[in-house]
């Protein structure tokens, strides 16, 4: 018997895990998760370490969810 085999091309995932990094450069940093086709995410939240609200940049993509 002959096996075949079949190559079937992978989808690529709707959303990716990203680092978003303080701007305060307290270096606190927490993992959220965005649209593949959306732009880099910044976002206003607390960063614990300065007590104070602020700006969170995207820093880098860590995986493919």
């Amino acid at each position: 018997m002959v096996e075949r085999v079949h190559n079937v091309a992978k989808s690529k995932s709707k959303s990716i895990l990203v680092r978003m990094v303080s701007a305060a450069g307290s270096g606190y940093c927490f993992n959220a998760k965005r649209s593949r086709l959306r732009d880099k995410l910044i976002l206003r939240k607390h960063d614990p370490i300065v007590n104070k609200h602020v700006l969170f940049f995207e820093k880098k993509k860590i995986r493919s969810i």
